[in-house]
């Protein structure tokens, strides 16, 4: 008999996740019902978001996960049995299947993927949520014209990587924000951003000065804190700031930090707005599409940080908030 093992929820985490806030479970793995598949996950994908699902706040977009409940996250896998019509043994597919080896489902929301298009990790990162992120929420709200200055925080991550290559595609200057000398060394010398600044080693305003002298026309924020606050002060007239995460609050124990120098928003004519990526999912293509012609002509670069094995879970997804992952987090389940 198949065994499926899973993470589920123990307790509403305070401050870092640890491993004691979660419980490590095994259950047999049934056969579908009418109506349903079950896919053997194959990869997992750790993204901050999942963070905010582990609270109690009602002030997210989407439930939290219940006490008990299987963790919650985007996964691909390939379908190893079926009743549903649409989907059939041996697809590969993506959606909400959870941290655990087999999931179980009546095909809502899933989306098939061609493993011979692009390697299974890609449809978690740049062809996934994440790349679909940076793609709407710069296109679509930030809305970047050639030869504007381009700053984007949490650069060397998932999501922040490819805001910054499109926004070199459409032809603006780009400036990153990473932590680490090496992370940065990789955005200009092999993503080809114009600058990057080490928020670990370098006072943030003072180099957002240096590097931006007209002022900041585009911010795509992904951590919040202090560093939105020091972009707000270099703010050019008219400036579009395109809230996508707030890495840097999601472990903290008191209230949530906002913006102090929002002020800047009015004095600058500038725009403030989020970006929830499935507001747009029924684009996606559009998006698929487009990068994966830039991904084919060597014009968007993709960098996945694979760890292995499910039981490493807790510890992996921790290294989304030390600042340990290079690229696209994954965790490796089980080979195809």
């Amino acid at each position: 008999m198949t065994t499926n093992h899973q993470f589920k929820l123990a307790a509403r985490p305070v401050g870092n996740v640890k491993r004691s806030d979660f419980t490590y479970t095994d259950e047999p793995v049934r056969d579908p019902a009418d109506g349903e598949l079950v896919v053997k996950i194959l990869y997992v994908s750790l993204d901050p978001a999942m963070r905010g699902w582990m609270n109690e706040s009602k002030a997210s977009y989407m439930p939290p996960v219940a006490i008990g409940e299987v963790m919650r996250a985007i996964a691909v896998g390939r379908v190893v049995a079926s009743k549903n019509p649409q989907f059939a043994v041996g697809d590969h597919v993506n959606g909400l299947l959870g941290v655990q080896e087999y999931a179980y489902s009546n095909g809502q929301g899933l989306a098939k993927v061609d493993p011979k298009l692009a390697p299974l990790p890609l449809y978690l990162g740049t062809l996934g949520m994440p790349g679909l992120t940076a793609y709407f929420g710069l296109l679509d709200v930030g809305q970047p014209k050639a030869g504007d200055t381009v700053v984007v925080s949490g650069a060397a991550g998932a999501v922040g990587s490819v805001v910054g290559q499109i926004a070199k595609i459409k032809g603006a200057r780009v400036v990153g924000i990473a932590g680490g000398a090496d992370k940065c060394r990789y955005l200009v010398e092999q993503l080809g951003f114009d600058a990057a600044i080490d928020y670990k080693s370098e006072d943030v305003a003072a180099a957002l000065k240096t590097h931006c002298p007209n002022g900041v026309d585009v911010y795509f924020d992904n951590v919040g804190g202090d560093i939105l606050d020091a972009v707000l002060m270099r703010l050019a007239r008219g400036a579009r700031i395109v809230i996508c995460g707030a890495i840097s609050q999601y472990n903290a124990t008191a209230p949530v930090k906002g913006p102090t120098n929002y002020l800047q928003l009015l004095v600058n004519r500038a725009a403030m707005k989020g970006i929830m990526v499935a507001d747009y999912y029924p684009r996606a293509m559009e998006a698929i599409v487009e990068m994966g012609g830039w991904i084919a002509a060597g014009k968007l670069k993709s960098r996945e940080d694979i760890d292995e094995g499910l039981e490493n879970f807790p510890e992996t997804f921790a290294k989304l908030f030390s600042g340990e992952n290079n690229g696209k987090l994954v965790l490796k389940v089980a080979a195809d």
